[in-house]
């Protein structure tokens, strides 16, 4: 079997996986030296990977197109793992409608978890309030209400959902989902189905978009979505911009309705210069790195050394990602 990464990669893991890829044949991609094979140049004829490695320093040095070019192009790719949490772009459909399985990353869970509650809470909690008693040399109280009386509501229940429950729920703070599939969960206090969200929303002072996009979700937040938002409520959005109305937002947030906006996500990305998003009062902007934690390409790593070892074995791998995810049938 060939295994296809970045030369970045196989630096980083070729001793862990040692133990267990003795029999795979391991080319490298870089931008200085094009494909290799311990060392010695590969023609792009000789690349036809049964496993594709596509990491986030791949993106960053330019060889995820590479990456991708080949497993496309190829006749024997049968997975791939991907540094991507989210599949809705094009091009994962058409990876696994030639029957390639992919498997998703959770490497970026615990970083987008802490920006999500490291914003809330710094919402929450008067801090700006008392930077402008301070600058005024005011003594003045600053009364607030407690984390752990604030309602969140997280749609999308993954990873990342799961990630931010457990930080939310460590200040004793009620949590409810909303996800396709109902039923209870130990770790928040109720799982509803999306049709609930006109309920759900009123009570809610925190509601994090962190689900994937589907048409069922695109333009999940609109008009309805504001409306039926408790005044004052706090939006954090780190799945994707196209989950959001932007002019229903832009309205409700004259309303109070969110009365905060924290986006990690846009429509377009990049944000341009002109958007109203940068200098509105009550709107943070985020541009898509939440994930950049420095802990990131780490767990990364760790997920795609634990995911070939089951491979090669023939067990279940991982954060697997099922046709439904993409857009096929199931």
């Amino acid at each position: 079997m060939q295994l296809l990464m970045t030369a970045a990669a196989l630096d980083r893991v070729r001793d862990r996986i040692a133990p267990f890829a003795g029999g795979l044949d391991i080319v490298t991609t870089s931008k200085e030296d094009g494909f290799r094979r311990d060392g010695r140049p590969v023609e792009a004829s000789e690349v036809d990977p049964d496993i594709v490695w596509a990491t986030l320093d791949s993106m960053a040095d330019g060889q995820l197109n590479v990456l991708i070019s080949r497993t496309l192009k190829g006749t024997r790719a049968r997975w791939m793992q991907t540094f991507n949490a989210g599949l809705d772009a094009p091009i994962f459909r058409e990876i696994m409608a030639k029957g390639i399985r992919i498997s998703k990353s959770n490497a970026q869970a615990v970083p987008i978890a802490e920006f999500v509650v490291g914003h809330a809470i710094s919402l929450i909690l008067p801090i700006d309030r008392q930077r402008e008693a301070q600058a005024a040399h005011e003594w003045r109280r600053t009364p607030y209400r407690e984390v752990s009386q604030i309602h969140w509501t997280l749609i999308g229940y993954g990873s990342i959902g799961r990630e931010i429950a457990k930080r939310v729920k460590a200040f004793g703070a009620r949590v409810t989902v909303v996800r396709r599939s109902v039923g209870s969960d130990d770790l928040v206090d109720a799982v509803v189905a999306q049709d609930a969200l006109p309920q759900v929303l009123p009570t809610t002072d925190v509601v994090v978009l962190a689900c994937a996009l589907t048409e069922e979700t695109r333009n999940l937040a609109g008009q309805a979505f504001f409306d039926a938002l408790k005044p004052g409520a706090i939006l954090v959005n780190i799945g994707r911009g196209d989950l959001v109305d932007e002019d229903a937002l832009r309205a409700g947030l004259e309303r109070d309705q969110p009365g905060h906006a924290v986006l990690d996500v846009f429509r377009t990305e990049p944000l341009p210069a002109d958007s109203w998003f940068w200098d509105h009062p009550k709107v943070r902007v985020a541009a898509h790195t939440s994930n950049s934690g420095y802990g990131t390409p780490g767990r990364g790593d760790d997920l795609f050394v634990a995911n070939l070892e089951r491979y090669v074995k023939g067990e279940p791998l991982i954060n697997e990602a099922s046709p439904r995810e993409v857009g096929l049938p199931s």
